[in-house]
């Protein structure tokens, strides 16, 4: 056997710029660099290969330098989303805090099914320096460290302990991160000491590897079982999620619909699969869906879910589903997910499931009464979007005005990122996708902090799309650091700042849940009341923003806030806009609840308000059996 003589990280560098993803016939690098951030747990380990794979040009494998371990997991969860999950960035830290940082990220790719590798440092396998700078001791076993931390959150967790358990580690977790039901994040823990381990490596581990990413074939008698409900609906609604997307099946989503007059409601993941002006596209559904979407969801007998997990907010907490015979058919690559709601389960790829139920029902039209229907509710809903847009509020402008300048300002292939705040809410119901790419919601995790490093991970994927981070002042303090990275990576990104001086999404619910927007804004501490309700705080994010290298533009109005849009769009660096708008709204209106306990005793008149409010609404929650 041929072998070579390497590190364990020179070995594990070799292997990942060698590996292949495809699906369709199109081939990509899966594993197209490393982000990093250097400590002595990987210094002299990953970051030496990593440096001699560049000077040597032994290995393609670029690295890429973060300044946060959480944001820069982020950014590759971003960019695999933006590929369809069939690229996934690697990301080493540290040992201790550098890895620990990783955690919420690895929670993030999991809970959005998104493939990240993770490569966390560890400390000394041979414990012959125990305990080591930043080593946790765990007086239940000399083999527990921090990093075991990852294993609830990770699809696939190995700790390599000898240079030889690198061979089946790797080829395992090469296997998760390309399995689209399996797909997550995947951690392999390296201890300090043996990423400089020699090692006789089989030359055949270093080989040119494809991993096929297969399109699972529907099962006739599972279609015919679809096919039969669906055949006997007559009030029927598609959900499609991300699945939709990242099969691949807009189109024949969109020529389905076309066909059948059935309408197609959206989740943030799937937002986009249909185009919002598409005849039979009624918007999110949920939560903080649209009218339309949700009064065809309380009236569907029969609803296909496609490539959806069912969400709280996609079924606003089991209440939008109000047919009391309500039926499901769940077309998932996940048989987790398509036996949801005691569903007729159709597991397999949304492209071929879509294509199968499509001949299935060749011919089958909903009636012209339900289409009429259809339409009038998209028309009421687009009054509402438009009321939205143009509140007239003053003296600083709504939200809702804000994005309904970047609705009209931004092209159809623009991606816009947020995550977390009101926002989400507010673009579900508002944001007019054409492209899937061009809506890019994380809420499955909803991760403050996300949005800035995302911004990053989306222009590396799709350097000819303009990308466009659409922050709160919440999320941006949680994590901006990461605008550094743009400017050095050379990125051009738009930062939209919204500044409201607070939490403006907690405060409301916190405000409808009788809590009375209690510790919800950025307020000094008042000496009388002891409590955070003073003056505002002289808080200059815009001056903060500038110091990390961006250029910054000012707007006071939606009128210098669109011309501020347009003149980032046409710069060619990482620009902010920065912002004001009203903490206290006017949102949109809500057509759907979100399960939040209140307090069921209290003292205070406002909690036991909410709290009969809330009992009244959790009577029409309900198990879909």
């Amino acid at each position: 056997m041929n072998t070579v003589r390497l590190t364990t990280a020179q070995a594990l560098v070799r292997f990942l710029a060698n590996q292949y993803s495809e699906r369709d016939g199109r081939e990509q690098r899966l594993v197209p660099g490393v982000w990093g951030i250097f400590g002595h747990g990987n210094v002299a380990g990953l970051g030496q290969a990593l440096l001699q794979a560049a000077l040597t040009g032994e290995a393609d494998l670029p690295y890429h330098l973060a300044r946060n371990e959480q944001g820069m997991v982020h950014a590759a969860v971003a960019y695999a989303k933006m590929r369809d999950r069939l690229s996934a960035f690697a990301c080493t830290a540290s040992t201790g805090p550098g890895s620990t940082n990783m955690i919420t990220g690895a929670a993030l790719a999991t809970t959005n099914r998104l493939p990240v590798l993770l490569l966390p440092s560890d400390m000394f396998a041979t414990r012959a320096a125990d305990p080591v700078l930043q080593q946790l001791e765990d007086g239940r076993g000399g083999d527990v460290t921090v990093n075991d931390a990852f294993r609830s959150v990770s699809r696939y967790f190995d700790r390599v302990s000898r240079p030889e358990q690198l061979v089946p580690a790797a080829l395992a977790a090469m296997r998760v991160l390309t399995d689209p039901v399996e797909t997550g994040a995947v951690t392999l823990a390296l201890p300090q000491d043996v990423q400089a381990e020699a090692y006789d490596w089989p030359v055949e581990f270093f080989r040119r590897r494809v991993w096929h990413v297969g399109r699972p074939v529907p099962e006739p008698r599972a279609v015919e079982r679809a096919a039969r409900l669906l055949r006997g609906a007559r009030r029927p609604l598609v959900v499609a999620g991300g699945g939709t997307v990242y099969s691949g099946a807009q189109e024949r989503l969109r020529a389905f619909a076309a066909a059948t007059g059935i309408p197609v409601a959206d989740t943030h993941a799937g937002k986009g699969a249909v185009p919002w002006d598409h005849p039979c596209a009624v918007g999110g559904i949920g939560s903080t869906g649209s009218l339309a979407a949700n009064e065809l969801a309380r009236e569907a007998d029969v609803v296909l879910g496609i490539g959806t997990r069912y969400s709280d907010f996609t079924t606003a907490s089991h209440t939008v589903f109000g047919d009391p015979g309500v039926a499901f058919v769940n077309l998932n690559v996940a048989r987790l997910d398509a036996v949801k709601h005691a569903a007729e389960p159709l597991v397999a790829d949304a492209l071929l499931g879509i294509g199968a139920l499509a001949d299935a029902l060749a011919g089958r039209q909903v009636e012209e009464a339900y289409r009429r229907r259809m339409r009038e509710l998209i028309d009421r809903t687009r009054e509402i979007e438009d009321r939205c847009f143009a509140v007239g509020h003053g003296p600083l402008p709504a939200q809702t005005e804000i994005l309904g300048v970047l609705n009209d300002v931004l092209d159809d292939r623009d991606v816009v990122i947020n995550a977390a705040g009101s926002m989400p809410g507010d673009l579900q119901q508002l944001w007019r996708a054409r492209d899937p790419k061009a809506y890019h919601v994380e809420y499955a995790y909803s991760c403050m902090g996300y949005e800035v490093a995302a911004g990053v991970g989306a222009k590396m994927a799709d350097p000819s799309r303009e990308v466009v981070v659409l922050v709160g002042d919440g999320s941006y303090l949680m994590m901006a650091q990461e605008i550094v990275t743009m400017v050095s990576e050379g990125l051009k990104v738009i930062v939209v700042l919204v500044q409201n001086h607070g939490f403006a999404s907690i405060g409301s619910l916190s405000e409808a849940l009788g809590s009375q927007r209690f510790g919800t804004r950025y307020r000094f501490r008042d000496e009388r009341s002891g409590l955070l309700d003073g003056g505002v705080l002289p808080v200059d994010l815009a001056a903060n923003a500038a110091s990390l290298g961006a250029d910054v533009l000012h707007a006071d109005s939606v009128a210098t806030f669109r011309e501020a849009v347009v003149k980032a769009r046409a710069a060619d660096r990482t620009t902010v806009v920065h912002v004001e708008t009203d903490l206290y709204g006017p949102n949109p209106p809500a057509h759907g609840w979100w399960d939040v306990p209140v307090s069921e005793v209290s003292a205070l008149d406002s909690t036991r308000a909410a709290y009969r409010t809330y009992a009244a609404r959790k009577r029409a929650q309900r198990h879909y059996l």
